[in-house]
Order: C-alpha cells, then sequence, then structure tokens
C-alpha cells in the first residue's frame, strides 16, 4: 500500500474516530437531548398556531402552518449544526481532552468535518422526529409532500451550513468567555434574512439581496416548495448552495486554521474563562 493511501486512510479512521465519540457523548447526555427535543416541539408548536390565529379558510391555514412548520424545522437543523460546529471547542474544554485532540495524528479539516457530518446525520434525526410530531399533534395535511427532494436539498444546503458553521467554530477558540454565544449571533444573522417565518420579499430591498448570499434562503424556499406543492429538486435552489457551500468551506477551514495559531500563541487553547 502507497504513502498516499495509508495517510488517506488514516484519516478516514480519525474521520469515523470523530463521529463515534459523537455518539457516545450523545449516549452520555440522552436525557438532556430528550429534554431539549421537548423543549424544542413546544417552541415549534408556539409558532405553527399562529396559522389558527389569522383565521382564514382550512385550506389556507393548513398551508400557512405547513411553511411556518418548514421554516421552524430548518432553523432546528441548521440550530444543531451551529451548536455542535460552534462549539467544537467548547466541548474539548469541558471535557478536558482539547490539548490530546489538537494533537492527534488527523488534520485539522478531518477533525472539523468528522464533527460537521455527526451534526448533519443527529439534525436530520431530529428534523425529522420534529416535523412528523408536530403534524400528527396539529393535524397537518401533506398530501402531495415530496420529502425526497426535500432531504435531498436539505443534505446539499449542509454543505454550506458547515462551512458558515467552522467559520463560527473559531470564536469560542479566539475567544473563551464569549466566543459561542457570538457565534449564535451569527446564526441569527443568518436566518433573519433567510425568510424563516416569512417571504423575503416581505422585507427592505438592501436584506432581499443581502439574503442571496445565504444559504438557508435557497433550502427554506425548495423544501417548502417540495413539501406543500409536491416540487421536485430544483437547479435554481441547487446551484446557489453548491456555490456557497465551494466558497465557505475553504474560508472557513482557512480562518480556522487563522484562529488556532492565535490561539496557540496567546495560551487560549486550555481557557476556560
Amino acid at each position: 500500500m502507497s504513502d498516499y493511501a495509508v495517510t488517506v486512510r488514516n484519516q478516514l479512521v480519525g474521520l469515523g474516530g470523530i463521529v463515534e465519540r459523537n455518539v457516545y457523548l450523545t449516549r452520555r447526555y440522552l436525557l438532556w437531548d430528550l429534554a431539549f427535543m421537548v423543549w424544542t416541539i413546544a417552541n415549534t408548536l408556539t409558532i405553527v398556531f399562529i396559522a389558527r390565529a389569522v383565521h382564514v379558510p382550512p385550506a389556507q391555514e393548513n398551508r400557512l402552518a405547513t411553511a411556518l412548520l418548514v421554516g421552524a424545522v430548518i432553523w432546528a437543523f441548521l440550530g444543531i449544526i451551529f451548536e455542535f460546529v460552534t462549539e467544537t471547542v467548547a466541548w474539548e474544554r469541558w471535557e478536558g481532552t482539547i490539548e490530546y485532540t489538537f494533537m492527534a495524528p488527523i488534520s485539522r479539516s478531518v477533525h472539523l468535518f468528522g464533527m460537521a457530518a455527526y451534526a448533519v446525520l443527529y439534525g436530520l434525526v431530529r428534523a425529522t422526529i420534529l416535523f412528523f410530531v408536530v403534524v400528527a399533534f396539529i393535524g397537518l395535511h401533506v398530501p402531495d409532500a415530496n420529502f425526497t427532494a426535500a432531504l435531498a436539498l436539505l443534505a446539499i444546503a449542509s454543505l454550506s451550513f458547515m462551512g458558515i458553521g467552522i467559520m463560527t467554530s473559531v470564536l469560542p477558540l479566539i475567544s473563551p468567555e464569549k466566543g459561542a454565544q457570538l457565534g449564535f449571533i451569527a446564526q441569527g444573522l443568518m436566518l433573519v434574512v433567510s425568510g424563516v417565518y416569512y417571504p423575503v420579499t416581505v422585507m427592505p430591498e438592501w436584506m432581499q439581496w443581502v439574503s442571496k448570499i445565504s444559504p438557508a434562503t435557497y433550502a427554506l424556499r425548495g423544501c417548502r416548495a417540495s413539501i406543500i406543492d409536491g416540487a421536485g429538486l430544483a437547479w435554481d435552489d441547487v446551484w446557489p448552495l453548491l456555490l456557497i457551500a465551494a466558497g465557505a468551506i475553504p474560508l472557513g477551514l482557512w480562518i480556522f486554521r487563522c484562529g488556532e495559531r492565535y490561539a496557540k500563541r496567546h495560551g487560549k487553547l486550555k481557557r476556560s474563562g
């Protein structure tokens, strides 16, 4: 076996190890995850019930409630990715493994992609549970839903979300005190221009221009079309997501490397406050 093949194999083993470690961490804190799932369902219901408060005909109410539900589910899905990736450094500090992880014989990109890959898989499971629990609780009807197209688009959008999440993951590295909070602020700022609970056309024109560089805009638009109208995977939603991912992933890795060098020079790796 060539040296290159050995290197690739070792990196893939490392990637699997990162994912496996997160599986064990999830099992360790499973009760907390269940409690957070209950909170997410309750929070989503408070949003979807708005459709009943506007007093429109049943068909329009069902359509509005489904649109709100899709927005809430994608918000929750993106929140999971940002939580896992942004808190990569914070988790290492909590577990006391940050120095061992940063010295492990795997590349930083493999480490971060392992965290992001698990976040996507975990987020998809939670998003699926959230969607069908709320549908059953409210009694929504989605007879034309094309779930295959919606999941495929969400998987493609995940690449862009990973890149942006890696960018924000550097914040707790260079600012142990408030970095994680800044990551969630970045998430909120991205979603406010993406039309989570409203069409982007209601926003001021300058915000509509900003929405064009947010991957959540295309994920929301495409998923709503697939679930409400049964639309297939639209190229108009796919190519912007691929383009954003092609730029966000390399940029995110470069930003993290810069932040890692800064943290090592200033002794911030082990700090907890």
